[in-house]
């Protein structure tokens, strides 16, 4: 999953590969939903992170109720 990608991604990375706008990425960001840090004012977020947020939106929507 997602071999094409550096280990570090940046903000406009994950929002393509989530398919979602750079204001929500953002606010995935800055709220910890997708572990991540900064050196000064650049994001720098582990590929690892996206997969483990991918895989708890996965779980979450799996276990509520149809």
């Amino acid at each position: 999953m997602l071999e094409q990608y550096e280990y570090i991604l940046t903000p406009e990375e994950v929002s393509q590969i989530l398919r979602i706008g750079m204001n929500r990425t953002y606010d995935l960001l800055k709220t910890n939903q997708i572990k991540a840090f900064r050196e000064g004012r650049i994001w720098k977020i582990p590929k690892i992170s996206v997969i483990e947020y991918i895989a708890n939106r996965r779980t979450a929507l799996s276990d509520s109720p149809q």
